[in-house]
């Protein structure tokens, strides 16, 4: 929920800001003596954060108690460095008859955030801050003390963030200290927030008493589990067929190949554990295999894999040899081929690590490198265990049906397995704006596979056969540096549509921009391109103070596409661009358009932005 939220907010950090510009600042005060009653900070439609005061002794220590509780929706920005405009947190209280000393906060939640590419801090649900009473400046009658106490920051919802500035007026009794409550503070004081730089160590398990052999144990039983996982299983069927071919030949041969097999499976683990080494070494972050969904160059480059290992399978793309070369074929070759589909099936396993692999990886890398590494690497000894017994007892071998063309029909079915697994379990990880580029260059992929495979044979003239195959890489190439590559940031700051968010600018005198699109449109796509990533206009709508806010109406029952002929009488046709002025009137530009058209419009509006 927490990680849902703070995603969401980023797109509203320009209306954050301009709100700020505009002093859209919510003030309040509250005389009288201190309660126990929740003195409201911020409300948005049913979200709200309230802050409840009270003295209390912590740890032996007079201070105030600022105890904040609300909905899970909102939280606040604990650090400075990554909070929008600096806007964090802050508490402050001032008196004439006491000091003060710096807040305390709680620890923050932290978790990394890969669009600004650092830790953000934020508080949510409910908390406490300390401020410390240091000392009396003068003596007060009765022993009674006026406070103001200041509170400051940005409340942030999954749909808007309100800059707010609460201040309280309230009176306690130094006389009465010893009847407030008693605080045992267990965890370190945080006095000052953890900057954008610091790095964030991962937290360490209390480990169960039975020592480090346990643990290696349950690794290897754990990679044993990985031949079950369906990732796996549609290429078991080809690593019998392999071993079964192997046992054809001496005994020597089915032992080298099935090792060499097993050899493969534990050299891609112990690949993962030397990047996983290098990664701890360099930044302290920690390391699973289900990290590698987090990077969408890994993502896309282990769909390209399964997709052509499932093309090899439907004979598509075959990496036999001619007669010539083959007769002279060394068992090298065999060896080599044999490692890499051990290495080919440990890539597999990535996509279904189960809740057992997880806790080793977890496990394992919270202890020493050496550790750590033994751990990984007995995973794939675990996952290779299977097929190393198989190979080192013949008799097994025997037990497995014979060759014949059940075996072609059942390789070309775990093809489309394989497609499947590519799709869901790898693309499911892409960003929206990049899964369709990434499907379209797969059939590219395949197209200029099948054009390596298909339109040549050994018989074909050279010159010929290196022709085609040129263009299949040129194809490949050029496609893949057209449609792979990550989408430029947009120069527009696009909120996603809200009638409320509408309605509150325009309420507020604010010019909205609404581009009503549509994944499904092309020509959407042609004005994007020609007006909306043009930076000039990004400056000038930032210029203009102008509310931009991308309507999608990609399906009928989307809020913009039901509001799209409600409220503003359009029959559904995209790309549509709507402003709203400031006195209310609307300008409307139908279909493609270029910037000129648009730049007329805004640049009758004020500068707003200040």
């Amino acid at each position: 929920m927490l990680l849902r939220v703070v995603l969401l907010a980023k797109s509203f950090f320009k209306s954050i800001i301009v709100l700020l510009a505009l002093n859209s600042v919510i003030l309040a005060q509250t005389n009288g003596q201190l309660t126990s009653e929740p003195l409201e900070i911020v409300r948005y439609q049913n979200e709200y954060s309230a802050a409840r005061l009270e003295p209390v002794r912590r740890n032996q220590k007079n201070a105030l108690a600022v105890m904040f509780q609300g909905t899970d929706d909102i939280h606040y920005y604990a650090n400075e460095q990554t909070a929008p405009g600096a806007f964090n947190l802050k508490v402050q209280a001032k008196s004439k008859t006491l000091n003060f000393g710096e807040p305390i906060f709680p620890n923050p939640e932290v978790f990394y955030d890969k669009d600004q590419k650092k830790n953000v801090e934020v508080y949510v649900g409910q908390f406490t801050v300390f401020v410390p009473i240091d000392s009396q400046k003068t003596e007060s009658d009765y022993g009674r003390a006026d406070i103001n106490l200041e509170i400051s920051g940005l409340a942030c919802t999954s749909k808007i963030c309100l800059p707010f500035k609460k201040a309280f007026k309230y009176s306690i009794n130094l006389a009465e200290t010893d009847s407030w409550k008693k605080i045992i503070a267990k965890t370190p004081d945080q006095k000052i927030p953890l900057t954008s730089s610091a790095k964030v160590e991962p937290q360490r398990q209390k480990i169960l008493p039975y020592g480090t052999a346990l643990y290696y144990l349950l690794a290897i039983v754990a990679g044993i589990s990985i031949n079950i996982m369906p990732c796996v299983l549609p290429v078991i069927p080809l690593i019998m067929m392999r071993l079964i071919k192997q046992a054809e030949h001496s005994s020597r041969r089915r032992i080298t190949s099935g090792m060499a097999f097993c050899a493969g499976v534990i050299l891609f683990f112990a690949t993962f554990a030397v990047v996983s080494a290098i990664i701890n070494l360099s930044t302290g972050a920690v390391l699973d295999l289900n990290s590698l969904f987090r990077y969408p160059v890994a993502v896309i480059f282990l769909f390209l894999a399964i997709v052509f290992f499932a093309l090899v399978m439907l004979d598509v793309v075959t990496f036999a040899l001619p007669s010539s070369v083959a007769g002279k074929q060394s068992s090298a070759s065999g060896i080599a081929g044999s490692t890499g589909m051990g290495f080919f099936a440990g890539i597999l396993s990535t996509p279904c690590s189960g809740a057992l692999l997880g806790f080793v990886l977890v496990w394992a890398q919270t202890q020493t490198l050496l550790v750590s590494s033994i751990a990984i690497v007995l995973m794939g000894v675990g996952m290779a265990l299977p097929y190393a017994v198989i190979v080192l007892i013949p008799s097994l071998l025997e037990r497995i049906p014979k060759p014949g063309n059940w075996m072609e029909i059942f390789k070309q079915t775990t093809a489309f397995l394989l497609f499947f697994i590519a799709v869901k379990l790898t693309l499911a990880a892409l960003p929206k704006d990049r899964l369709v580029n990434v499907l379209i260059y797969g059939i590219i992929f395949s197209f200029c596979l099948w054009m390596w495979g298909k339109w040549v044979s050994f018989s074909t003239p050279a010159g010929k056969k290196w022709t085609v195959r040129l263009v299949a890489l040129v194809i490949a190439v050029a496609a893949g540096l057209y449609l792979l590559p990550a989408p430029a940031k947009q120069a527009i700051d696009w909120q996603k549509y809200d009638a409320a968010l509408v309605k509150q600018a325009t309420a507020n005198g604010r010019p909205v921009l609404l581009k009503f699109t549509a994944d499904w449109c092309a020509s959407c796509k042609v004005v994007d391109k020609k007006v909306y990533q043009n930076q000039k206009m990004a400056e000038l709508l930032d210029k203009k103070n102008v509310l931009t806010i991308k309507a999608d109406t990609t399906l009928n029952d989307y809020p913009a596409t039901v509001d799209f002929k409600k409220i503003y009488g359009e029959a559904g046709n995209v790309p549509v661009t709507i402003v709203i002025l400031p006195d209310g009137e609307i300008e409307k530009i139908r279909g493609t358009f270029d910037k000129k058209q648009l730049t007329e419009i805004i640049e009758k509006l004020p500068d707003l932005k200040k």
